[in-house]
């Protein structure tokens, strides 16, 4: 069962667009979910935006067109636009994208129709392809990062805490693949990672408290955490390259 629950002031701006989706398209869709921060701790109410899929019962270019006027609109309400897909698109995906339908699977409420992500298989195999690519990748988006910062602190952190959102999917991709039911709030995620893998995840913990209380690191201490942070990288990336499929 999926037992998330939504923020209440998430709810509460969703609820119209809900309602002009539904008043307007109801025929076209198979099902609606809200997704990502709005089901965590870590929303907030006056800058996080509010995520959502709509599932068609079929690809429509018509209904494209006559949905993206909403966007002006609840854009400034701060209503994402919608992630788009199909059933079929789904299952078909599923070996390309393992770690964004896990994290789909793991974060969403459905708010219309049928949940077709609940019972969604991640097969590991592709689950580990993903995870070893996208933390070479990591590993050269910091040495990048690191190098075009030219020695400025100021743009060494606003790299680590701008770019955060995007480790915590791989990383409930990892903690699958060691074996363990991935937690729902970011906190977890980093101390199930550390217990199951055995790396420290201190450093990951400072980027996101830094994150999530517009808080700045400290100058001094910078240049260890990019060391211990690109460690922790590399060190999982050694783990998960050694992960038979």
């Amino acid at each position: 069962m999926n037992e998330v629950r939504v923020d209440d002031n998430a709810e509460a701006k969703f609820k119209p667009f809900l309602d002009v989706v539904l008043n307007n398209h109801k025929d076209k869709i198979h099902s609606i979910y809200i997704v990502g921060s709005a089901l965590t701790e870590d929303f907030n109410p006056k800058t996080s935006d509010i995520n959502s899929i709509l599932v068609l019962k079929k690809f429509d270019l018509k209904f494209l067109e006559d949905f993206a006027p909403l966007g002006k609109k609840f854009g400034k309400k701060q209503i994402s636009s919608p992630l788009i897909m199909t059933s079929e698109y789904i299952s078909s995906s599923l070996d390309v994208f393992p770690i964004e339908f896990l994290t789909i699977k793991i974060l969403h409420k459905t708010v219309f129709g049928e949940d077709v992500f609940n019972d969604l298989e991640i097969k590991k195999s592709y689950l580990r392809h993903q995870c070893e690519r996208e933390l070479k990748v990591k590993l050269i988006g910091l040495r990048q990062g690191y190098l075009s910062s030219s020695g400025s602190k100021e743009l060494i952190a606003e790299g680590f805490i701008s770019s955060f959102s995007g480790y915590i999917p791989l990383f409930r991709g990892l903690i699958l693949l060691f074996g363990k039911e991935p937690p729902k709030q970011n906190k977890e995620v980093l101390t199930t990672l550390q217990d199951v893998s055995g790396i420290k995840t201190d450093v990951f913990k400072i980027i996101l408290k830094a994150k999530k209380e517009k808080t700045k690191l400290s100058i001094e201490n910078l240049n260890t955490i990019f060391e211990e942070y690109y460690q922790a990288i590399e060190k999982l990336g050694h783990i998960t390259n050694a992960i038979k499929d």
